[in-house]
């Protein structure tokens, strides 16, 4: 049992190709991350991954394909089926097509015992075809997604006379996302005392990281205090070390009554030092306020010490 579950283990190892990671720009991306025809060995999650067109494209394909065999499987029998042409193809594929779609349209049936034996197969393949089909089709369209807005650039400002980190989110459906919640994180290159080199995560501490309706905009702030782990920390190093913000938004979305997730990064260049963000709200002479998404990512350069 062991060595089978070793030469398993091996097989796996083996199946597993190299990842490759690329860094542009400061970002780490893996190459092929996400691609759908990377799944062809996990068929269910390549159903759920392909896009609309592909679907649509290997369910027919299926479905031709299962009508052909069945057809052939019918032609095999002899004169299986009454009312169709011997040795007639198309017949006996529009039949299959029929008999596989609870169809019964009465014009052919099956002519003996063999043709009954198929037709309880065939008929049973549908009933699986359609129930796995449905499952499918509905785990695509039921995927809660979230339409967060995260802006285009970090910075780092004064707040309270304290340097800080901040970002902005917004909510692009309007609607209300109950239990919001924010956490960040810091990666980067480092080397351990041992002289090992590798990548580190570091959560940052957020002035507010949940809310209880989520419905405009949020600004995530970080202070740099001494307990930061970016306290000391200058453009030039956290571009030394492939620094990435990495963000992680959740919620409950009220209309579908689920939890969507959200993700976003910041690149060490996208890091905007000494830099404050454009006020977004703007007020009327009547006294009330609306907010300006024209303004959303944009940043003004302001003097600030370093942290």
């Amino acid at each position: 049992m062991s060595l089978r579950r070793s030469k398993a283990a091996s097989r796996e190892v083996a199946n597993l190709s190299k990842v490759r990671i690329k860094v542009e720009n400061g970002r780490f991306r893996v190459v092929g991350l996400g691609a759908w025809y990377s799944y062809w060995r996990d068929p269910y999650h390549l159903m759920l991954t392909i896009p609309w067109p592909g679907f649509i494209a290997i369910t027919s394909g299926l479905y031709l394909l299962g009508n052909a065999l069945f057809a052939l499987a019918y032609l095999a029998g002899g004169d299986a089926i009454v009312n169709a042409e011997p040795g007639s193809f198309q017949d006996a594929f529009f039949f299959s097509v029929q008999t596989l779609a609870s169809i019964g349209y009465g014009a052919m049936h099956p002519a003996n015992l063999y043709a009954d034996i198929l037709v309880t197969l065939e008929a049973l393949t549908g009933l699986l075809g359609v129930a796995v089909l449905t499952g499918l089709a509905f785990a695509r369209f039921s995927r809660p997604t979230a339409r967060v807005m995260f802006s285009q650039v970090a910075v780092i400002t004064q707040f309270e006379g304290i340097p800080t980190l901040m970002f902005r989110a917004a909510n692009e459906r309007r609607n209300q996302i109950s239990e919001a919640q924010l956490r960040v994180y810091i990666m980067r290159d480092e080397v351990s005392a041992e002289g090992q080199r590798l990548r580190r995560f570091h959560q940052l501490r957020l002035l507010r990281d949940q809310t209880p309706s989520f419905l405009l905009t949020w600004t995530a702030m970080h202070p740099i205090e001494p307990d930061s782990p970016l306290y000391g920390s200058t453009e030039a190093s956290l571009q030394r070390h492939n620094a990435t913000l990495a963000i992680s938004f959740s919620g409950l979305d009220e209309t579908v009554a689920q939890t969507i997730h959200a993700r976003y990064s910041y690149a060490a260049p996208e890091i905007r030092w000494n830099s404050r963000f454009k006020d977004i709200f703007q007020y009327t002479d009547e006294g009330d306020r609306y907010i300006d998404y024209s303004n959303f990512h944009q940043t003004i350069p302001i003097d600030l010490p370093a942290p």
